[in-house]
């Protein structure tokens, strides 16, 4: 693998990253097929043994993959607050942040409504779990989600330094708000405070636009690690479960999306999903909105015109509590657990999947292992076997990572909704095919 391999000249970033992304699947199957019967592929020479899955598996690959995502993961926090510090302290109206919280958390619930609604009919149509006798010793024991309640209360932090040392993102995001808020009460002194946040913010997308630099190969060594590890024939087991889930994001992805803002804004739907592109692809290569949240913020101010006023609250908002990808996976997995137990589940179980998986997404927020826990929640709603978790969960890695896609598409959405409603959408912007380009080089 060479320089010139990955990144040809003139090529874009995003055909950049795709070569990456399909030399690390490639790489990934071929070393899946060398260790395919012991498990590793060993070379002798004389007394040292060479492991193939010891030095690139769990060595190269491993190492690339996750200072890819950790580099990611390190700019979250100073980039949501001091995004956020600076959209929120230029505001000259304060109604304005209740409006943007209430038009944000509104659609973000509605498509999450929108998303089960159309994978538990997908499910019931194709029926992925009619006939399999898939009995299970496994069992699946779900942290325990804390109530709506206790959502609301934390997201008040005790302590701001260890909401952000823990990236507990809804406490920095209120923390920030509060910060911003009165930074723009301050005066003199809040100015000052102001131009300093400003050039913080200049320095943290100029360290984005490195790593976005440097994107393919990290995409190379994620893709080459997990499609080492990827079980095969457990997907062709759960080929009609697997297919479905697909089938529902790209639906969500493809036609909800592009409808819902066409008929808010009037913007072109063509554009925007070929604008966002390359934040799809970070995103299906990280599985996480959080990490991916850096790029998709810069996607929204650079390439999509969102002011940063918008964006900063709606992009890192999304990240935490928008789980369309996750509900369209709790939907058709409810209806596939039920089937492979032959459960049947009335209608008024399936309004109350519906209801249960969109409240959950915000009471759920920030939880480790948030979509697995929401299942949980949902199949005890409506008496199904938390155990059938098990059965899924083998090939929710690579469904996790289309999920995450579309998660952050619908971020993409809302925030282009929002900021257009406010008339803070740069049309100009959205509509320009070069726009953004600029953010992608180095200078």
């Amino acid at each position: 693998m060479t320089t010139s391999t990955l990144q040809p000249k003139g090529m874009g970033l995003t055909g950049k990253i795709l070569i990456g992304m399909v030399m690390g699947i490639i790489t990934g199957f071929i070393f899946k097929a060398l260790m395919a019967e012991s498990g590793d592929f060993t070379l002798s020479l004389g007394e040292f043994t060479f492991s193939f899955k010891g030095f690139f598996v769990d060595g190269i690959f491993h190492i690339g993959g996750q200072i890819f995502v950790n580099s990611l993961k390190m700019l979250v926090v100073p980039l949501v607050f001091i995004s956020l510090v600076c959209g929120t302290c230029s505001l000259s109206d304060p109604k304005k942040l209740g409006r943007l919280g209430g038009k944000s958390i509104g659609l973000y619930l509605l498509t999450t409504a929108i998303a089960i609604t159309i994978a538990m009919t997908l499910a019931l149509v194709i029926n992925p779990g009619e006939g399999i006798n898939m009995p299970t010793t496994s069992t699946f024991d779900p942290k325990q989600a804390p109530t709506l309640v206790d959502v609301i209360i934390n997201m008040f932090p005790t302590n701001p330094i260890n909401a952000m040392s823990s990236g507990n993102m809804l406490q920095v995001i209120v923390f920030a708000l509060l910060f911003g808020i009165a930074m723009a009460l301050s005066g003199d002194a809040g100015k000052r405070l102001t131009a300093v946040f400003e050039d913080l913010n200049t320095i943290i997308l100029k360290l984005v636009t490195i790593l976005m630099n440097i994107a393919p190969y990290g995409v190379f060594f994620l893709m080459a690690k997990l499609f080492s590890y990827i079980d095969g024939d457990l997907i062709v087991k759960l080929i009609f479960y697997f297919g479905t889930v697909l089938f529902a994001l790209f639906v969500h992805a493809l036609i909800v999306y592009p409808t819902l803002l066409k008929t808010f804004t009037g913007l072109s739907p063509a554009v925007f999903l070929n604008k966002i592109k390359e934040l799809s692809i970070f995103a299906f290569s990280t599985s996480s909105s959080s990490a991916t949240m850096p790029v998709t913020l810069e996607t929204t101010t650079k390439k999509l015109g969102a002011d940063n006023k918008v964006a900063s609250f709606t992009v890192p908002l999304g990240a935490t509590i928008n789980m369309d990808g996750t509900a369209i996976m709790q939907g058709v997995a409810t209806v596939f657990i039920a089937q492979v137990f032959a459960v049947d589940l009335s209608f008024t179980d399936y309004l109350m999947v519906i209801l249960t998986a969109t409240l959950a997404s915000v009471g759920t927020a920030g939880v480790p292992g948030v979509g697995l826990i929401m299942l949980a929640m949902v199949l005890n709603q409506v008496g199904l076997p938390v155990e059938g978790i098990a059965i899924i969960i083998g090939v929710d890695r690579l469904l996790d990572m289309t999920r995450t896609a579309v998660n952050v598409t619908g971020d993409c959405m809302v925030t282009c909704i929002v900021a257009k409603s406010e008339g803070e959408l740069d049309e100009t912007t959205f509509n320009d095919v070069n726009a953004g380009q600029e953010f992608e080089k180095l200078k």
